[in-house]
């Protein structure tokens, strides 16, 4: 691997200067645009962004940030040929924007000085590593869910983006979205009454640990396998893993799947029971869902099912005076009238009559927003690396436990179960060379 190193210094930094110092010597030849007249932003101060992972997920964030004056997009980078080129068309149809800079490798995008920031939406099994050698290398970073499949991993990434002072979002965009804002602030702010419980929607968990049948490689310029890998386990090739079909299998996913959907709502019952930084310190599965208690005895309930019909990725807080629920439509239920008074949003704003259409839930204009006007103030974002890691990591433990078929206890200050198999599959071996020297 060729070796990152760590930039303290932005490149953007010196970028701007330089623009700065020639605005300055030489103003009768810089164009109005230059400076940021007329409603444009000046060039020297635009967030220069590279995308690593131009699949579907990927392209939909890069929509968004697109929309946005204050950033230049400057490269794709994707082992298909066939999302690079599907990203290349989609920014010129759309937006008449030429990108003439492509990358197999994401390793030759860090090496360039002149980018910013890095939308990372590659498959599970890279988001961690990628973030990781990006923070090395001085890069501003937003990152798809879920962030790592580990809990080791979890800790790693948070303690990164810690040591090298570089900004990161992880991409559960429901906390920027006013109508989960608002039932969390109910339950925060102790308008529910003493509170009891935290209900998150998952998915029906599911593992496979089946290899497909191989396939003749196609050629690296196709698809380049290795790299697709990544610090997965090698299998042979087979084209429905570059499909999407490489989910549910254990060694590419995060754990059964949890992460699907509790990647957003097992984080949003984290927000709501003031628990950033924790974790719940047991856990245990009765038939398709999953219990956690806190310490302070809150219960986190993951559960498929018996929802209201609010939408997709839907959360119910209760307490002892009362109880609200919501989801992707963007209504909100309470339990009471004086409850109703609580409310800070209109509903009929995000998603009207539309039950479980996931419009609303699924644009993450607002989370993106954040996380440039972070670059910008070099503030936290609301899903900086420490909430991921501690809302990540209930999941990864509520996984461990259905998939172990037993009650787990957890320390969530020192990451250690009372279990020895549970503490060894906090990590995961990796490939050569994406071991991190370890």
């Amino acid at each position: 691997m060729q070796a990152i190193s760590s930039n303290s210094s932005k490149g953007s930094l010196t970028r701007r200067s330089f623009l700065h110092a020639a605005a300055v010597a030489v103003p009768y030849f810089v164009a109005g645009n230059v400076l940021g007249k007329d409603g444009t932003v000046a060039p020297s101060e635009k967030i220069t962004l590279a995308i690593i992972g131009s699949g579907h997920r990927g392209r939909h964030d890069l929509r968004r940030a697109l929309q946005m004056p204050d950033v230049q997009f400057v490269a794709i980078c994707d082992v298909q040929k066939e999302r690079r080129e599907t990203a290349k068309n989609e920014c010129e149809k759309s937006f008449g924007l030429k990108v003439n800079t492509f990358y197999r490798d994401f390793r030759d995008v860090l090496a360039r000085q002149d980018i910013d920031t890095v939308l990372i939406a590659t498959g599970d099994r890279w988001h961690a590593h990628a973030s990781i050698y990006a923070a090395e290398a001085g890069k501003d970073v937003y990152s798809e869910k879920p962030c790592a499949i580990t809990i080791d991993l979890c800790r790693k990434l948070a303690e990164t983006m810690k040591r090298t002072n570089v900004i990161f979002q992880g991409g559960t965009q429901r906390r920027n979205l006013e109508n989960f804002r608002c039932a969390a602030e109910i339950a925060r702010t102790g308008k529910l009454g003493k509170l009891k419980a935290v209900h998150a929607a998952i998915y029906y968990l599911n593992n496979r640990y089946d290899w497909l049948p191989g396939q003749p490689e196609p050629d690296k310029e196709i698809c380049d396998w290795d790299m697709w890998l990544g610090p997965a386990p090698w299998r042979p090739y087979n084209e429905e893993y570059i499909r999407g079909g490489w989910r549910g299998h254990d060694d590419f996913d995060s754990g059964a799947k949890h992460h699907d959907w509790g990647a957003h709502t097992v984080d949003l019952c984290q927000w709501a029971a003031n628990a950033d930084g924790s974790a719940p310190v047991k856990y245990w599965t009765e038939d398709v869902r999953l219990y956690a208690e806190y310490a302070d005895g809150v219960k986190l309930i993951m559960r498929p099912n018996g929802w209201m019909g609010l939408g997709n990725c839907a959360v119910r807080f209760e307490g002892e005076d009362g109880w609200v629920e919501t989801g992707d439509s963007g209504k909100i239920a309470v339990s009471s009238d004086a409850l109703r008074q609580e409310l800070t949003v209109n509903p009929a704003q995000y998603g009207g009559e539309k039950y479980g259409g996931g419009t609303h839930g699924e644009d993450p204009f607002p989370h993106i927003r954040n996380f440039f006007d972070c670059v910008k103030s070099r503030e936290q974002p609301v899903c900086n690396a420490d909430v991921i890691c501690s809302s990540h990591i209930a999941c990864h433990a509520s996984a461990l436990s259905w998939i172990l078929k037993r009650k787990l206890t957890f320390d969530p200050k020192t990451d250690i179960f009372t279990d020895d198999e549970a503490n060894r599959m906090k990590s995961r071996a990796m490939r050569e060379p994406w071991t991190f020297g370890t």
